[in-house]
């Protein structure tokens, strides 16, 4: 039952952070923020593991096109049964029993990182009123030097 950005948002709880689209819900405690920035961060390493993922994958069909020149390279300097044994057992080879890397980027994004990036969002929404990076922003509030020139709270605040 998350509610919109725009529910009006007490004056401490923007103190805290750096505008109110990323402010603590009203009632949020430090635990239930650092819990939800947990999951974010949780969420954000996932986001990087299926770039390596992808990264795999856009690898491995590379490499394997790269074959077809091994093979055409070995036939025309008289190596027909290098070549043939390529051609037969290397290229359009599984990366994976039964797989291609295609597959398991599939696999991965069906079984594991669209439920959770569904679960992170409905957290988000039913918990922080779907507000992202609140911990983040009450950090970057409490870090930074008020009054610095590149210190602001967003591009736009002169503070």
């Amino acid at each position: 039952m998350g509610m919109s950005t725009t529910n009006a948002v007490s004056s401490d709880a923007v103190s805290r952070s750096v505008d109110a689209a990323h402010s603590r819900p009203e009632g949020a405690s430090d635990e239930l923020v650092a819990a939800a920035g947990k999951f974010s961060e949780m969420l954000e390493r996932i986001e990087r593991a299926r770039g390596a993922l992808y990264e795999f994958h856009q690898l491995m069909g590379g490499a394997d096109a790269m074959l077809d020149d091994v093979v055409e390279q070995l036939r025309e300097c008289g190596q027909p049964a290098w070549a043939e044994r390529i051609e037969t057992e290397l290229i359009g080879r599984n990366a994976i029993e039964g797989r291609w890397s295609f597959q398991i980027v599939e696999d991965f994004d069906d079984n594991y990182y669209t439920p959770l990036k569904d679960t992170e969002r409905a957290l988000r929404d039913d918990l922080m009123e779907g507000r992202r990076h609140v911990f983040e922003a009450e950090m970057k509030q409490s870090r930074r030097t008020h009054g610095h020139p590149h210190h602001t709270a967003t591009p736009d605040s002169e503070d």
